[in-house]
């Protein structure tokens, strides 16, 4: 499956206002079981900064996409600049013009490509969900990560692990996301990649369990798969969400809470 298609569409409804881009912000904050494995992770870094009594100057979102980590950290740091980078121009005009009309003139969004932006020293944070899935050259994006994180910064990052990432079961099957260049990472061998391009300390685990499994495809797979059949379950959509939802959102706090022996999802944090 290809998400453009399905992207495009939902930026005609959510993008008409301000008020609709909030809305779809908090959607996908609802929806994404990765979204609450971050934003745990998130808020026990800016508290143990607060702890240390460390300011937080810069961050950068690395792969962009939609914008929704930056509204997040946006909100919640105020007094954080935060530069984000895709390589859609497109994309980015659009979130720069939303970010401008909501009163967040700390925010920047660039078209620039992972691989090889650096702002040496300058970061604190370095957020990169769903994007080392699909480069290649993922080292060169590590170097890069560590290349602009200030010493003692902190590098998160959300990817399909290979126990079925990407919605692959078997040994050649299709990844159920098409843009993949990669159906998941080994544990071991990101944490390598991260200790040899720059960083002193690593640490990474399981996300998207047995509860985040069936959450995953009740709140996002079937729907999107829905969504790409026809447009008209735009218009079923909500209904459906009233019956899902409830179910996934106990399976997705059961995941946050979880320690996962295995599972098709990696959150991997690494320290300068």
């Amino acid at each position: 499956m290809q998400y453009d298609p399905v992207k495009r569409r939902l930026g005609v409804v959510f993008n008409r206002t301000p008020f609709l881009r909030k809305v779809f912000y908090r959607l996908l904050d609802l929806l994404l079981l990765r979204c609450w494995h971050i934003q745990r992770e998130l808020r026990a870094w800016m508290a143990a900064r607060a702890r240390a009594n460390a300011p937080i100057g810069a961050i950068y979102d690395a792969g962009a996409g939609f914008g929704q980590y930056t509204y997040w950290l946006s909100g919640q740091l105020p007094q954080a600049t935060i530069t984000a980078i895709d390589v859609k121009e497109e994309q980015v005009a659009d979130c720069n013009a939303f970010f401008q009309r909501i009163g967040r003139p700390q925010v920047r969004f660039e078209v620039g490509d992972v691989t090889r932006f650096q702002r040496p020293g300058a970061f604190d944070l370095v957020v990169c969900v769903d994007v080392m899935e699909h480069i290649l050259e993922d080292e060169a994006a590590l170097r890069c990560y560590s290349t602009s994180l200030k010493p003692g910064g902190m590098l998160i990052i959300s990817t399909p692990s290979d126990q079925g990432g990407s919605d692959v079961h078997k040994e050649g099957e299709g990844s159920f996301i098409e843009e993949h260049v990669r159906d998941g990472y080994n544990i071991d061998d990101i944490q390598s990649k991260a200790l040899r391009n720059g960083f002193s300390k690593v640490q990474a685990r399981y996300s998207y369990g047995a509860p985040g499994k069936v959450s995953w495809k009740l709140s996002m797979k079937w729907p999107l798969l829905m969504l790409q059949a026809s447009k008209l379950f735009f218009i079923v959509l909500p209904f459906y969400y009233l019956i899902a939802y409830p179910i996934a959102f106990v399976l997705n706090m059961a995941d946050v809470r979880m320690k996962h022996r295995t599972g098709t999802g990696l959150i991997v944090k690494a320290w300068k």
